[in-house]
């Protein structure tokens, strides 16, 4: 339930909507500082334009007889016209207004407007530039500049106001043109960071598409042409691929192999149940068959636990704790092996020394023996021969040898012969994986099994083997 309500999750979506949201505060933050820097500047030059043009006003006013006149002409037009929203005013602190442009000749100032917006409180020679609001839809620059006049004991203060509607068109302007360019800037970049992102996570997308091929058989393993980023992660997918099929491998000839050595202790116990069965037999003899089977039957027990272990079991075998007797081991497969091809008179030569006991799990041991005996039984005819041979005894090292009395194995088969489901027989019951089995537990001890011809002519069967001890 939980990886269904997942199941929209986007990687890619995520770091855009990321992308996105930083993108935003990034563009939103440059148009702010821009804005607060363009405000800046505008106020900046606002600020000497009208320095400029209360120095025109300075230089066009005179006084005779204590009435102040322009003396000359304006050279600022807008100083001359009615309403253009540059206004000039000379006043006194004490006197009030005492001139005004002919600009200004219609503006009225609010009934209290503050004496500080004209520069009424200002000393001679100090200069103020400061903001005017005469109405709540109407604001102006104001200039205000205190001189001395001749001699007037109080100082002159020159004033020129200036309407921030240019101002604010200007702002306005800016604004637009700003966050349209950056509006512009944003989506580009969002699309290209859109292209990156789906390049970028192009091996993602590539990983999925494999991992898909491989469910459906169409693919063994991932490639290995991922980027750095992601070599570890394939690599133990890899590893994880191979290691279940190497596990589901086994277990499939886990199955086999205990289908195969169950064989032989059914047959022995189906003849012994038939035996059984005769009337004529004495209380012994039947408790004799009897007992027979309960071997066998403790026998496949054993099989399939040790079959089990082997499923689960990986790598080699381990400490070694237990030392089984060869030739005891030996004797019970023979024997049982003995009533299973009764119909053949099959007949098994014993000659193990029996001071070679096998370091190892007793159950590795019976299969081996059980196998290879099994295959001379049924393939010769009716001879077979077990016997050991010491080639070396420091470190101690044990050949041993099973032949039989059949038609023998040809050397170009000595090989084939030793791999799994391999049958140069075809018309005997069987699925050729015993010899398998032994090469399996055979290399897993460290040992080594050739396949060569008996002196009788049949097939020799070669176990070497290093994980014995020989008693005194």
């Amino acid at each position: 339930m939980l990886m269904g309500s997942r199941a929209g999750y986007s990687l890619q979506s995520r770091l855009l909507v990321a992308v996105t949201v930083l993108l935003t505060l990034f563009l939103g933050l440059t148009g702010f500082v821009l804005d607060r820097a363009f405000r800046s500047s505008l106020e900046t030059g606002v600020s000497q334009q009208l320095q400029t043009q209360l120095y025109v006003l300075l230089a066009a006013v005179d006084e005779t007889g204590g009435e102040f006149y322009f003396s000359e002409n304006l050279r600022e037009p807008r100083f001359s016209q009615l309403n253009t929203g540059l206004y000039g005013f000379i006043s006194s602190p004490g006197q009030g207004e005492l001139l005004r442009t002919p600009s200004a000749l219609e503006f009225s100032f609010p009934a209290r407007a503050p004496d500080s917006n004209f520069g009424i409180d200002l000393n001679r020679g100090e200069t103020r530039v400061s903001r005017y609001a005469a109405s709540s839809d109407s604001e102006f620059f104001i200039i205000n500049y205190a001189v001395t006049w001749e001699n007037r004991p109080q100082a002159i203060v020159f004033s020129v106001l200036e309407s921030t509607d240019n101002y604010l068109n200007e702002v306005s302007a800016f604004r637009g043109s700003l966050f349209s360019w950056l509006g512009g800037l944003a989506v580009l970049l969002l699309v290209l960071q859109l292209l990156l992102l789906r390049w970028g996570l192009s091996p993602l997308r590539r990983l999925a598409r494999d991992l898909k091929q491989i469910e459906t058989g169409l693919a063994e393993s991932l490639g290995t042409d991922y980027p750095a980023e992601l070599s570890a992660v394939t690599q133990n997918l890899n590893l994880l691929i191979q290691t279940e099929r190497k596990q589901q491998t086994r277990y499939r000839t886990t199955l086999a192999d205990l289908a195969h050595s169950l064989k032989t202790p059914l047959a022995v116990i189906q003849g012994e149940m038939l035996a059984s069965m005769d009337q004529s037999l004495s209380a012994t003899a039947r408790e004799d068959h009897l007992s027979l089977v309960q071997e066998q039957l403790d026998r496949m027990n054993q099989i399939i636990s040790y079959q089990l272990q082997r499923a689960v079991r990986s790598g080699n075998v381990g400490t070694l704790a237990s030392q089984v007797n060869i030739a005891q081991a030996a004797q019970k497969i023979c024997r049982a092996l003995e009533k299973v091809y009764a119909g053949k008179s099959v007949s098994i030569e014993q000659h193990i020394d029996p001071r070679l006991n096998f370091l190892g799990d007793e159950r590795d041991l019976m299969e081996l023996l059980g196998n290879v005996l099994d295959n001379a039984c049924k393939y010769g005819y009716g001879r077979v021969r077990i016997f050991s041979v010491l080639p070396a005894t420091s470190p101690p090292r044990v050949e041993l040898v099973v032949e039989d009395n059949g038609p023998g194995i040809a050397d170009n088969d000595s090989e084939r012969i030793l791999q799994r489901g391999v049958r140069l027989d075809t018309l005997a019951q069987g699925q050729g994986i015993g010899l398998a089995v032994v090469v399996d537990i055979v290399q897993s001890y460290g040992g080594k099994i050739s396949v060569r011809r008996s002196e009788s002519g049949g097939a020799a069967i070669v176990l070497l083997l290093a994980n014995i001890r020989v008693l005194d």
